[in-house]
């Protein structure tokens, strides 16, 4: 599945997830069977610790890849991280090309980088030791998370960086760097977002964006973005709670 979705990935075909914060496996195991590409399991701002990444990616067995926004850059949270077999990292707050380069470094086992050898679920708990090594170096992806005008001014740098696959798009951070907290369709934040959009589309890499909405979604998707996430657990489960209160609540009209 890791390969298949790298491929798809790496071609820029449409790859439709959404994120979940909720430490929830039944959540993510429906999220799968109704055909999502991919699953964008935040570590940084969600309640996900590193048991339940694990118990998640072993309940979705491969139907969608798992992508993990760590919670920090740090070379630990990279390790533990994709020892539970996460399809990749999405990288938060990389501002210059060094973060980037060095965070893929600690992800890349030697000697394409510094990741130490562990025993774990990625490696099937020590059964296929050489042949998970050789293969997380060929299918595990980085995601460099760009969400402050910095990167945006850095992205050709970026972008050069060997080992970045795509690149994703924090809008709503992005907007708070510039001063516009929340204001995502303000010109200049949307700017901004297509400086790094077309920067990845003149060297033919990946770029996703976070949208709220499907609405949202068909125009990043319109725009060029490839790897979308749209909706998040929380606020698709509130409006479908919403939907029905306001159905039942309501008196008919006699």
């Amino acid at each position: 599945m890791d390969s298949e979705f790298k491929c798809k990935l790496a071609n820029r075909e449409r790859l439709i997830g959404t994120l979940l914060t909720l430490p929830s496996p039944e959540i993510a195991e429906i999220c799968a069977d109704v055909g999502l590409d991919w699953l964008f399991l935040d570590m940084e701002h969600g309640l996900l610790d590193i048991k339940d990444v694990q118990h998640i990616i072993q309940t979705v067995r491969g139907k969608c890849a798992c992508l993990v926004r760590i919670p920090e850059n740090e070379e630990i949270w990279v390790k533990k991280t994709l020892d539970t077999g996460a399809a990749g990292i999405i990288m938060p707050h990389i501002n210059t090309p060094e973060e980037a380069a060095l965070s893929i470094s600690w992800g890349k086992y030697p000697p394409l980088g510094c990741r130490s050898v562990g025993i774990a679920r990625a490696q099937r708990y020590g059964a296929n030791i050489l042949e998970s090594i050789d293969r997380a170096n060929s299918y595990v992806l980085f995601i460099v998370q760009a969400e402050h005008i910095e990167a945006v001014r850095n992205i050709e740098a970026i972008l050069k960086v060997k080992g970045v696959d795509a690149v994703f798009v924090g809008p709503y951070d992005l907007s708070a760097s510039m001063g516009k907290l929340g204001k995502v369709e303000d010109k200049d934040v949307k700017e901004a977002i297509k400086t790094v959009l077309d920067a990845c589309a003149r060297r033919k890499i990946p770029s996703g964006i976070f949208a709220m909405t499907p609405e949202a979604g068909q125009q990043a998707l319109a725009e060029g973005h490839s790897l979308i996430c749209c909706g998040m657990d929380i606020t698709v489960f509130r409006g479908a709670v919403e939907s029905v209160a306001g159905s039942l609540k309501t008196k008919p009209k006699t």
